[in-house]
């Protein structure tokens, strides 16, 4: 076993470690004092222990007069009674845990009770090689002429070099952003203060990510220093580390910890030298491994914006611009998006009005690279108000800090490794193509948003940011629909096939052709079992109506999809619509038959919105007073969930309005009877049997079900508004535009961006509460990957 090495801090010697505390104690004799610390010696380990820490203590005998122990704590009173201490002994008997890395390195105590502390950067990080000349690694200015700056981590005197360069460059105000989003920790070593973070035992080289939701970066780093003060305190004031975790030689090492003093939080390191710089701010602005940053972080971005009138529309213009200094752990990737939404913000400051070339590349220039032609970017700039230039403006702004990462092509290159793989292996315990498309997915998803909060920038920029971020998606909420088809992968059919509203048609037609042209013996499962047969007819359900129509003249089919649990789109209300009010202008006595998988779930939204419709038409039935039900869950069974009512009280008469889709719910389900199936009651069984679930992956189902019935819910309610409102125009507005014009800003997307069950738990903890996160198609079984992603 290796023997730790201990690391050098400085040679102060710590005096009295005690705490000053406001117990009460009485003077008594020296006598009195031995009597009671022999007859501790024979009373359990309790007493012996406290008398032990008192030793540990080295209290000269000039300061400490006299000595009591009691049952709470051992107690000092110093001389001529003026000073009293009580030791709390609480490390000794705290549960910390012990684990080592190998069988061959030594055993110590871990941070909070899992983790190793590991140094932060390496060497081979560096790959510009300026630490030693600027004082952080991959420190670096964009290409062209905008005040931008991306870094590594520094140790503490290395920031105060990076600082002293700028100020040397003539850069008076400097804004510093820190986009880490794990928590840091800096042990005082040879005269500095070097990074160290937390990491688990099966990844050391990957930083640890949402440790506790509940808590900020800032105050997790503020626990785990009070943890490793409590545990250098078990430890001879040491704690262990590792420098090298790929040989492990001189493995661990110690680091002396005294006082809280010997570790900063990243707060202190960034915060402490701008006194001496007033100009000079820090920021803590959270940004992720992978993927798109949250809406409350583009929000936190805006604000720094507002709170600095160097970056506003109004700022002095003779003023230079304020420089922007972004960091994370080795300076790529998040700083690399840091960079490219300081570049936006720089150019709309100074006109985003003009033409894309006033950023420092020509766009011919930038498109000499690879063109991302994925629909759901051609769909997205083709809705937004210059959609051409918002996308010519964020491709300039990313080739302009592209020194260490282009994220243009980070999209292009994993799309191709996705396509390239033929047989499938596995990469990190997954298919490498679910690895590898999940990946593609999320670089689109960080391009896609780069591309929306430019568009934000365009409108609200020159206003000077009346409405967030967050809210101003409330208000464009089709942009998380639209946002939801980004994983367009196709299993058989050819791309050109992906076609809204008629794809479900011809895929079913490329799969009749393809099983009619395969000539193989095919596996056939019924209800019964399951055969091979060579199916030599094959029948589309359209093919199948068709059929149907020469014997009935009057039949119609249409194929409106709804997607199983969810609410419906705002699309499918106004088709559904549509196909009724047509239908009845040819025959006011028509029916209407409509029908699913199950003939349950989605046939039973379906015929609730027809019902509605039809009342709207032709009157609606006397709908009865709420009865008194006395069942458990009654109140939720009525639907009278917080976030329901909220919606109600929003809505004109909304009480009738609610009231009147449970009388269609109510009609519709007392059909469904032999299958137990009501709407209202399904959100709360659903919900209650979370609780239950044999697994997370389960309970997660189960909470994301819940939600998808209880949006529904809400979205019947609110077409019903619509039936009310809109029904003096003949509904010449269609429920979309109704949802985006009237209810939007009455807070309607707002309140269902933050969905979730009040009354049990805070929806916030769940990340399905969230459109983005929950209008995304979900599927509880793995499908292969195959073909391509368009």
């Amino acid at each position: 076993m290796q023997k730790p090495k201990d690391v050098s801090t400085r040679g102060t010697d710590v005096g009295h470690s005690v705490q000053i505390m406001g117990a009460s104690a009485s003077a008594t004799s020296q006598a009195a004092l031995l009597a009671s610390t022999q007859q501790a010696d024979h009373q359990g380990n309790g007493m012996a222990e406290d008398r032990r820490s008192l030793q540990s203590l080295s209290i000269h005998n000039s300061k400490a007069k006299s000595i009591i122990t009691n049952k709470v704590a051992p107690v000092i009173i110093t001389n001529n009674c003026k000073e009293e201490f009580q030791i709390h002994d609480k490390i000794h008997s705290a549960n910390y845990s012990l684990g080592r890395i190998s069988d061959m390195l030594p055993e110590h105590y871990l941070v909070l009770g899992e983790f190793f502390m590991v140094q932060d950067v390496y060497d081979r990080a560096d790959v510009l090689n300026t630490t030693k000349s600027y004082g952080a690694p991959n420190f670096r200015k964009v290409k062209g002429s905008y005040p931008l700056f991306g870094m590594g981590q520094p140790s503490l005197s290395g920031f105060k070099q990076v600082l002293q360069r700028m100020q040397i460059e003539n850069y008076k105000e400097v804004i510093f952003i820190c986009v880490r989003e794990e928590p840091v920790v800096f042990f005082h070593i040879d005269e500095d203060f070097i990074p160290y973070t937390p990491r688990k035992r099966k990844n050391l080289h990957e930083n640890l990510h949402d440790l506790d939701k509940g808590l900020s970066a800032e105050q997790m780093e503020l626990s785990i220093r009070k943890e490793l003060c409590d545990l250098a305190k078990l430890s001879e004031n040491m704690i262990y580390v590792y420098n090298d975790i790929e040989h492990f030689v001189d493995e661990p090492q110690r680091v002396q910890i005294l006082s809280e003093e010997d570790v900063h939080v990243t707060e202190e390191v960034y915060k402490r030298p701008l006194f001496s710089q007033l100009l000079h701010r820090y920021y803590r602005l959270p940004l992720p491994m992978e993927g798109a940053p949250m809406e409350e972080t583009f929000d936190a971005f805006v604000n720094i914006l507002r709170e600095t009138p160097n970056l506003s529309v109004m700022r002095d213009s003779s003023r230079p611009l304020p420089a922007l200094l972004f960091g994370c752990q080795v300076g790529v990737g998040r700083t690399d998006l840091g960079l490219i939404l300081g570049a936006l913000v720089l150019h709309h400051l100074q006109g985003a009005s003009q033409t894309p070339s006033t950023l420092s590349h020509s766009h011919e220039e930038v498109n000499s690279g690879h063109k991302l032609n994925f629909q759901v970017i051609q769909l997205l700039i083709s809705r937004l108000p210059k959609g051409q230039q918002v996308l010519d403006e964020v491709e300039d702004a990313i080739a302009m800090c592209s020194e260490m990462q282009n994220f243009k092509e980070a999209v292009f290159e994993s799309k191709l490794k996705l396509e390239g793989i033929g047989v499938d292996h596995q990469i990190q315990r997954s298919s490498a193509k679910e690895y590898f498309l999940q990946k593609t997915l999320q670089s689109l998803e960080r391009f896609l948003y780069l591309l929306v909060f430019n568009a934000y920038l365009h409108d609200q920029y020159p206003q000077a940011f009346p409405q967030s971020f967050s809210h101003w998606m409330h208000m464009n909420a089709w942009i998380y629909r639209l946002l939801t088809s980004v994983n367009n992968t196709e299993f058989s059919a050819p791309a050109d096939l992906i076609t809204d509203g008629i794809r479900v048609l011809e895929l079913e037609l490329a799969l009749k052709n393809n099983i009619l042209q395969s000539e193989k013996w095919l596996e056939v499962i019924t209800e019964q079992d399951k055969q091979m047969r060579m199916l030599k007819t094959c029948h589309t359900i359209e093919e199948l109506f068709t059929d149907q129509k020469k014997i009935h003249p009057g039949l119609t089919y249409q194929r409106i999809p709804l997607s199983e649990y969810c609410a419906p789109k705002e699309e499918v209300f106004d088709r559904l619509l549509e196909a009724m009010k047509s239908s009845l202008a040819e025959d006011p006595s028509c029916a209407f038959v409509f029908n699913c998988l199950d003939g349950k779930d989605r046939t039973t939204a379906a015929m609730v919105i027809a019902t509605l419709t039809l009342w709207h038409i032709n009157g609606f039935p006397e709908c009865r007073d709420d009865e008194i039900v006395s069942v458990p869950d009654a109140k939720y069974t009525k639907g009278e969930f917080e976030v329901v009512m909220h919606v109600v009280r929003l809505l004109p008469d909304g009480h009738r309005v609610k009231r009147e889709v449970d009388t269609a719910l109510d009609i519709v389900s007392e059909t469904m009877t032999p299958m137990h199936y009501h709407l209202r009651e399904i959100i709360i069984s659903t919900y209650r049997q979370i609780r239950t679930a044999k697994s997370e992956a389960d309970a997660q189902c189960l909470r994301l079900k819940s939600l998808q019935y209880l949006e529904r819910y809400i979205y019947l309610i609110l077409f019903n508004c619509y039936l009310h409102l809109e029904k003096k125009d003949s509904w010449r507005r269609s429920f979309s535009q109704w949802m985006h014009e009237v209810a939007d800003r009455a807070g309607i997307y707002s309140i269902l961006d933050h969905l979730g069950f009040s009354e049990f738990e805070n929806p916030e903890d769940s990340l399905m509460a969230r459109l983005r996160f929950r209008w995304l198609p979900h599927s509880i079984q793995s499908i292969p990957m195959r073909g391509k992603l368009i």
